[in-house]
C-alpha cells in the first residue's frame, strides 16, 4: 500500500519491540493487554515539510502523559511532565526529548475502548508489554510532524450506526474532523458488529478525489472474530471493482487476518451468527485535507431509508469498560 500502514504485534511478557517510525506517523493502539510505550522524537517541524503546511499543535489534545519512569506500572499514566534525555535508548547521541507513556489497555478488543499513544514521524519508539499482549500499530506517510501525545479512552467518542441487522459500533478514536484526534493524513477507528449483522453496509468507496463528495483513501482492515467456546469465530468480507480500480474480492477472514482495499466498493463485512467481528480501519491517501468523505453504491444505498423504522441492535454498544460483557 502507498499510504496505510499496519502492524501487529503479539509480545511475550517483558518482551521490547524497537519501532523507527520513518516517513510515517503511528498509533499504538492495545487490542489486548497494556504496555509502556517510550518515544525519542526530535523538536519542530519535519525538516520536508512542503510550503503552506504549518506545523500543527496538539491544542485540542490531552497533552502527553508520562510514566513514573521505565518500571512503572500500569493502571493508567501519571500527570508528570515529560522527561528529556540527551542520549538514545542505547546511549548514543542525538539529543531529543524522550517521552514515557503507559497504557493501561483493555482485556480484549470487545471488552471496552482502550487508550492510545500517537507517534510522529522520524521517531524512535520501544514498546513493552510486562504482562504480554497483542497490540496495533496503525500508521500513514506523512509530511508534517506532529507532537507525540496520549489519547484517553474516556475521550474517545462511541458512535452507534445503522440500525437491526445493518447495526455497529464505530470507537472515533482517530476520526477525521475539527473534533477529532489530530493527524497529518492518518484516519483510524474500530467497529464492532455483533454475530450475525452486516456491518460496511451498503457498500461505499473513497478512490477518487471528488471536492465535497468523495475523498481518496486507501483502507487496510484487520479482523478478529470472538470465538464460540472452543470454536474459532469467522466471518466474510467482500470488495467489488469500482470506476478507479479492478479490486475484486470475497474472503473468509479469522482473528488476525487484514483485508488490504487500495480502491473498490467494499462491504458488506458479514459477522457469522454467535460470533461477534470487530476490526481496525486504517485509512490515508494522497490529499492535502484530512477527511472522510464516501459514496454509496448506487444499487445498494436505498438501504439507509429502511433504517428509520428499525430500532438498533438491543445487543450495542459494547462496553466501554475493562471485563467481558
Amino acid at each position: 500500500m502507498e499510504w496505510t500502514r499496519l502492524l501487529v504485534l503479539d509480545l511475550a511478557p517483558g518482551e521490547v519491540y524497537a519501532h523507527a517510525c520513518g516517513e510515517s506517523e503511528w498509533i499504538v493502539l492495545p487490542l489486548s493487554g497494556g504496555c509502556e510505550v517510550r518515544c525519542r522524537a526530535l523538536p519542530g517541524p519535519a525538516p520536508h515539510t512542503p510550503a503552506g503546511l504549518k506545523e500543527r499543535g496538539s491544542a485540542p489534545n490531552p497533552a502527553p502523559r508520562p510514566s513514573a519512569g521505565p518500571e512503572g506500572g500500569r493502571g493508567g499514566p501519571n500527570p508528570a511532565s515529560p522527561a528529556s534525555e540527551a542520549r538514545g535508548f542505547g546511549g548514543g547521541a542525538p539529543a531529543a526529548e524522550l517521552q514515557v507513556f503507559e497504557l493501561a489497555g483493555r482485556d480484549r478488543v470487545f471488552s471496552g475502548v482502550t487508550d492510545f499513544v500517537y507517534l510522529p514521524r522520524d521517531a524512535d519508539a520501544e514498546i513493552r508489554s510486562a504482562a504480554g499482549g497483542r497490540f496495533a500499530l496503525a500508521g500513514a506517510r506523512c509530511e508534517t510532524r506532529l507532537p507525540a501525545r496520549y489519547g484517553p479512552a474516556g475521550r474517545v467518542p462511541v458512535e452507534l450506526r445503522g440500525a437491526g441487522p445493518c447495526s455497529r459500533q464505530v470507537n472515533n478514536f482517530a476520526a477525521a474532523g475539527p473534533d477529532g484526534f489530530d493527524c497529518d493524513r492518518l484516519i483510524a477507528v474500530e467497529v464492532l458488529t455483533p454475530g450475525g449483522n452486516w456491518s460496511s453496509y451498503p457498500p461505499h468507496k473513497h478512490d477518487e478525489h471528488h471536492p465535497g463528495e468523495e475523498s481518496r483513501l486507501e483502507e487496510i482492515y484487520y479482523f478478529e472474530i470472538a470465538p464460540h467456546g472452543d470454536t474459532p469465530g469467522l466471518g466474510y468480507q467482500r470488495v467489488t471493482p469500482s470506476p478507479a480500480g479492478k479490486t475484486d474480492l470475497l474472503t473468509e477472514v479469522r482473528t488476525g487476518d487484514a483485508v488490504l482495499i487500495p480502491d473498490g466498493w467494499h462491504g458488506p463485512s458479514m459477522a457469522a451468527p454467535g460470533h461477534d467481528m470487530y476490526y481496525l480501519n486504517v485509512m490515508a491517501g494522497p490529499g492535502t485535507t484530512r477527511e472522510w468523505l464516501i459514496r454509496d453504491h448506487p444499487d445498494h444505498g436505498w438501504i439507509r431509508g429502511s433504517w428509520d423504522g428499525q430500532d438498533i441492535d438491543p445487543r450495542l454498544p459494547f462496553s466501554r469498560t475493562e471485563g467481558h460483557r
